[in-house]
């Protein structure tokens, strides 16, 4: 199979995160088993260019070795992996387009990056087909107008060389050197903005270590891509009152500083659980990223990760399904509720033993069935036109 594939690489935004580790999931298949071009196009902004190596050297060559397309070159297909989406027909003899909606819906921004009003001015009901990588994205592709037999769900994964538990003797290490060793350490990873959850995690923070002083809650953003440490400001200035901003600054620790995936993993191997009360996602690959790592996960019920979260490794926090109208706009998201985050937090510090329990649970979960392996493999069965029909049935969404 012969297949082109135009996006971004080399920074750490989540459709390049699933390019990146798709292509070298590819380039280990057999020798004959694929032909791959890689074509790079342009970020959304050019400040985005990193200034380190996400991978190690034997990656980074891997991915940089990859030929690029002739102009016109055709293909059995191309796979497109960048924003805006780009619909338009291409040479190949099919084109699929990576998609995620975060809002329950097609946003008004997205559309207009797209240069349409609606998703149906596309070809997407017609020529070109989406990849999205959960349920929850897919009921919102639906939602918007998308017909449902032109989507395949095809989750992303994590690389078990990287995220894997460290031992115990390394973890110790880890967190001495991170200044970590006295401290329960709850961890979030990505831009902390508001569809991230930043405001109950901040409120419910603020209940926690009211009981539990050795707390400390680790946020690692990406100031490249999102001006994270203005949001968390700003969060703690709205949801916070004098009292509990006392009682959280101290005990918060914040990072924006470009990290590559190794490092990143550290982070996770030395925490003691990763909470994630998110609004509004496409999948959230650093839950799945944690669970490899054997932590324990807190997150929103009712989302995307659903997909790839058990009860023996995941707490999920009640939500509430809600319409919300943002500037004329109608977004759909969970609503986390602090109460039960609180609850949930002070649990994972009170009973040790469900996290000793995830520890062995999520990586063997991960492993067996959210490897980049057997995203790929979904993917190739997707693209080559032989679909398992109870692997779509697991993912199918619940359109609301």
């Amino acid at each position: 199979m012969q297949i082109i594939v135009e996006g971004w690489r080399f920074i750490y935004h989540s459709y390049c995160v699933a390019n990146q580790f798709q292509l070298l999931e590819m380039m280990n298949r057999p020798r004959g088993q694929i032909e791959l071009f890689h074509r790079d196009m342009p970020y959304i902004d050019a400040a985005w260019e990193t200034k380190i190596s996400l991978f190690d050297r034997p990656n980074e060559a891997l991915l940089r070795s990859i030929p690029s397309p002739a102009l016109n070159q055709s293909a059995d297909v191309t796979l497109r992996m960048h924003c805006p989406w780009d619909f338009s027909a291409s040479s190949s003899a099919e084109t699929w387009v990576f998609a995620a909606t975060e809002w329950g819906i097609i946003t008004r921004s997205v559309l207009d990056a797209i240069g349409v009003r609606s998703i149906v001015q596309t070809p997407v009901n017609s020529q070109v087909k989406i990849i999205t990588p959960s349920a929850w994205s897919k009921a919102g592709l639906i939602r918007s107008g998308v017909e449902a037999d032109r989507i395949a769900v095809v989750p992303l994964g994590v690389d078990p060389q990287i995220y894997y538990p460290a031992t115990g003797d390394r973890r110790q290490w880890l967190r001495d050197n991170f200044g970590w060793s006295n401290y329960f350490i709850f961890l979030n990873i990505g831009g902390q903005t508001d569809r991230k959850g930043i405001r109950p995690l901040l409120k419910a923070f603020a209940a926690v270590v009211d009981k539990y002083p050795h707390a400390r809650l680790v946020l690692k953003g990406s100031e490249l891509l999102y001006p994270s440490r203005d949001e968390i400001a700003e969060a703690c200035r709205v949801v916070l009152d004098d009292a509990e901003r006392a009682r959280v600054l101290p005990r918060l620790i914040y990072t924006g500083t470009q990290l590559s995936f190794a490092q990143v993993a550290e982070l996770y191997q030395a925490a003691d659980v990763y909470v994630s009360p998110y609004l509004a996602e496409g999948f959230n690959l650093p839950v799945l990223e944690a669970v490899a790592c054997g932590l324990l996960v807190i997150c929103t019920a009712g989302g995307p990760t659903d997909d790839f979260t058990r009860s023996d490794f995941a707490l999920r926090i009640e939500s509430k399904f809600t319409a919300v109208v943002v500037e004329g706009e109608t977004l759909f998201m969970l609503a986390p509720e602090w109460e039960h985050l609180t609850d949930l937090m002070q649990s994972a510090i009170e009973q040790p033993e469900i996290a000793a329990n995830a520890r062995v649970a999520g990586p063997a979960f991960v492993a067996e069935h959210f490897s980049w392996r057997c995203g790929v493999d979904r993917l190739f069965e997707v693209i080559g036109g032989h679909k398992k029909s109870e692997e779509i049935s697991i993912f199918e969404p619940i359109i609301l």
